[in-house]
């Protein structure tokens, strides 16, 4: 789904899920991505509820957990904090992030809106989602 509708645009999202212990599967929420092909734009807003993520696992790394998701945001602002994902488009680093793993921090499913402002999407997403 692409494009522009009634003047907003289509923009794709996935939320940031913390698993600090995969054989349980039990998760937080703790950012999410957006991307908006339209605007070329991508970014990730995170928040970290701490004692959360501890009363799910109290021998979590919760300094690991923190670089995990700030890996995130930088591989969306791009420039030296992105690495070898520096180079690629928008839409290739959001695909790359939202690539499933089995690592302490994963992507959910992607969803689909419409927006007339992309850029207010990640807030707007983390308080309604995470926060």
């Amino acid at each position: 789904m692409t494009g522009r509708h009634n003047g907003r645009d289509v923009f794709e999202y996935a939320l940031l899920r913390v698993v600090p212990r995969v054989e349980r599967g039990e998760q937080i929420n703790a950012g999410v991505v957006v991307y908006c092909q339209a605007k070329s734009y991508v970014a990730a807003r995170v928040h970290l509820d701490e004692a959360r993520l501890l009363a799910l696992d109290p021998t979590a790394d919760v300094a690991g957990v923190r670089a995990a998701l700030g890996a995130v945001e930088g591989v969306c602002l791009g420039g030296e904090r992105a690495g070898q994902a520096a180079e690629d488009a928008p839409g290739r680093r959001f695909r790359w992030l939202i690539a499933p793993r089995s690592t302490v921090v994963q992507p959910g499913p992607v969803h689909t809106g419409l927006t007339a402002d992309p850029e207010s999407e990640p807030e707007r997403l983390l308080d309604l989602l995470v926060r």
